[in-house]
């Protein structure tokens, strides 16, 4: 289905990852995240979605539809 168009969210780093646990880091940067403000426009998958619940403290989520 190359013509379906796919979910995706859009996700906004708020918080600094400073004095945060190693692994919070790397999700950010799995999630294109690594400075504040910064935004990265993802396909809105179970994993993404996941990853985003792990640094939630972190991040602000739009649904882009």
């Amino acid at each position: 289905m190359p013509d379906a168009k796919k979910a995706t969210v859009t996700v906004t780093q708020t918080g600094s990852p400073i004095r945060r646990r190693g692994d919070q880091r790397a999700t950010l940067v799995g999630l294109g995240l690594n400075k504040m403000h910064k935004t990265s426009v993802l396909e809105d998958t179970p994993s993404v979605r996941g990853m985003i619940d792990k640094v939630s403290h972190l991040v602000r989520v739009e649904d882009a539809g």
